[in-house]
């Protein structure tokens, strides 16, 4: 099962998000789940880091693992918002299609 676990501030914008995990829901390489998840992380981390007013930090240590980070100024806040609720609503949907395989928290934090 891949774990996601993505924080959010009290105002709704993305702190951070880490997966982790295999989903289990095919042959490596040719797992839905797992491209899903890992298409919706990747993205936010590529878009996010191109953005001014935003800083984000991320890696992809090993297989199966998968983290980003934000910081962001004025500037960069609504587009971060965005970026966060559409990363966050993609999640979401993966995990209720695929409950065995995906399980996904959030958190807020100040």
């Amino acid at each position: 099962m891949v774990e996601v676990e993505a924080v959010i501030d009290s105002g709704g914008i993305l702190k951070s998000c880490k997966a982790s995990g295999h989903a289990g829901a095919g042959k490596i390489g040719a797992d839905i789940v797992c491209a899903a998840i890992t298409v919706l992380l990747r993205t936010a981390l590529s878009t996010l880091s191109d953005r001014k007013g935003i800083t984000v930090k991320g890696d992809a240590p090993q297989p199966g693992e998968l983290w980003l980070e934000t910081d962001y100024s004025a500037e960069g806040r609504d587009f971060l918002f965005a970026a966060g609720t559409f990363l966050i609503d993609g999640l979401k949907s993966v995990a209720q299609e695929y409950p065995k395989n995906c399980k996904l928290v959030i958190r807020t934090e100040d």
